[in-house]
Parts: C-alpha cells; structure tokens; sequence
C-alpha cells in the first residue's frame, strides 16, 4: 500500500459494511480529507493516487467541488487545487457551535502560559485527532507547532491514545480493527505502546507520548467527554528537555486532569474515572 493512503482519514475499512451511505459523497469528501497541512496543494493524479478513486471520476469530484467553492485553483499551476473558502465557512459554523472552547480557553491559556506547555484540545475525525483548540506560552522554546486544524495520529499521540481509553469496548476493538487494516505491515511497531498507553489511562486517567508523535516533543493527554457522550482529549507537553517523563506524570497530569473536570462541569459532560488494576 504506498505511504501516502496511510494518512487519509477516510479509508476502504471504514466503508466496509456501509450499505446505507451514498458513494459519490463519500468519494468527494475523501477528495477533501486529501489535504493537509504537510500536502496543501495537489493535482488530478495524487488525488487519484492517495484515494484510490479512478481518475476521470476523481476529475468529476474536482470540477463539482471546484464549482461549489470547496476547492479553488492554486496560483502555481493551473492543474493544481487547494481547499477553498466553502470549507472555511463549514468549519467556522463548526468551531463556533463548540461551547466546550469558551469553557476551556481560559483555563488552557493558564497552564500553558504558568508552566511553558502547549495545551490542546482536540476530537476524532476519522482515524486521527483534530485540533479544535490550541493555546501556546509565548515564551516557548520548541513545540509541536500545532495549531486549530491541525492533525494527530491516532495510535503514536497522547490524544490519540487518551481518546482511545474512553471510547467503549466494543466500538474500540472495532476501530483498532479498522486501524490495523490501514496501518498494514507498520502496525505491529505501533501497537504495543499503544496498548499500553490505552491501559495506562484506564488506570491513571491520562497517557503519555513521549517523542513517538514529534520527535523531542513529550506529552500527556487526559479524556473528556461532553454532556452528548462525545469524547475528547486534553493534552499538554513540548520539548522532552523540559517535559520529562517525570514532570508529566507528577505535574502536568493532574493539572490537566483538574482542567477536564472544571470544563465537564461547565458543560455537562463527565472525566472517565480511573480504574486501578487490583
């Protein structure tokens, strides 16, 4: 499977056993998962090749979602395309509609400025975690660099992994399922520390990345989930010379921990409650 499909949100596994959805939109939104940050602009043919989607009907889908505003034309060249302003509009209604980031900011904007950590907040789309809040000390030497938008695997982040702990059985053995189908090959190196990670947080009610997401960047991650039973994770962490492994656990953890419960309070959700193993 070539390296690029890895990454797309939106895959064959996850379609299975979907006899209830509409393929032409499925394949247009896939069209749109295609882009990133790391590939902002692409052409007919890499769209073709990291969706698996033939390339006269993957000319259709850009045509149609360059007439609806989804895409627009890249300056570069005329057989290159981006995301367009109709997908900014989505995201704003989106963005704007999520209460739990007025609850958060200030208290995110607090840990991150006292303790020089960047504090996230982010949701599930698909098989990665996105971004929905990100608060920066102004003083920081060296992060992540993540911002509102921004993506992280699910299986190698804390957010990935605290996401994964609060998520019921049954519908994580599925979607771990679904991962290990896409992931292919590489997936046996990445399960173990994830399963760790995953089991660590039911019993200590956060996870640790540590350099396995950003190389030389550490983090901790703790679950949230809202008044609608959506999950979320909350994660701080930076350079792994100022967050060690040690300062995580002792420090940033139950800071992180407190936050998850002042926020579920202000919206009605709940923090997972920890389960030690006997």
């Amino acid at each position: 499977m070539p390296a690029d499909r890895n990454d797309t949100s939106f895959n064959a596994a996850e379609r299975a056993d979907r006899s209830d959805t509409v393929s032409a939109l499925e394949r247009g939104i896939s069209v749109l998962r295609c882009f990133s940050e790391e590939r902002p602009v692409l052409g007919h043919a890499e769209v073709a090749r990291i969706t698996g989607i033939p390339r006269p009907t993957v000319n259709r889908l850009v045509a149609t979602l360059l007439a609806m505003g989804m895409l627009k034309s890249a300056a570069s060249a005329a057989d290159r395309f981006m995301l367009g302003p109709g997908v900014v509009s989505l995201a704003r209604v989106f963005l704007g509609s999520l209460d739990v980031r007025a609850a958060a900011r200030p208290s995110m904007t607090a840990l991150a400025e006292e303790v020089g950590a960047s504090v996230y907040l982010a949701v599930r789309d698909g098989m990665e975690m996105v971004l929905i809040e990100a608060c920066r000390p102004r003083s920081s030497m060296l992060s992540a660099r993540l911002d509102v938008g921004s993506r992280a695997p699910l299986p190698n982040s804390a957010l990935g992994r605290a996401y994964l702990s609060a998520m019921p059985e049954a519908q994580r053995t599925q979607l771990l399922d679904s991962m290990r189908l896409l992931r292919g090959p590489e997936w046996d190196s990445t399960a173990p520390n994830m399963m760790r990670a995953i089991d660590e947080a039911k019993r200590l009610g956060y996870c640790l990345s540590l350099g396995e997401f950003h190389r030389e960047i550490n983090s901790v991650s703790v679950p949230l989930i809202g008044p609608g039973d959506e999950i979320m994770a909350l994660n701080g962490g930076g350079a792994a010379f100022v967050f060690s492994e040690e300062r995580l656990r002792n420090e940033i953890a139950p800071r992180l921990h407190d936050i998850a419960l002042s926020i579920a309070r202000d919206i009605g959700g709940h923090v997972p409650v920890p389960v030690p193993r006997t």
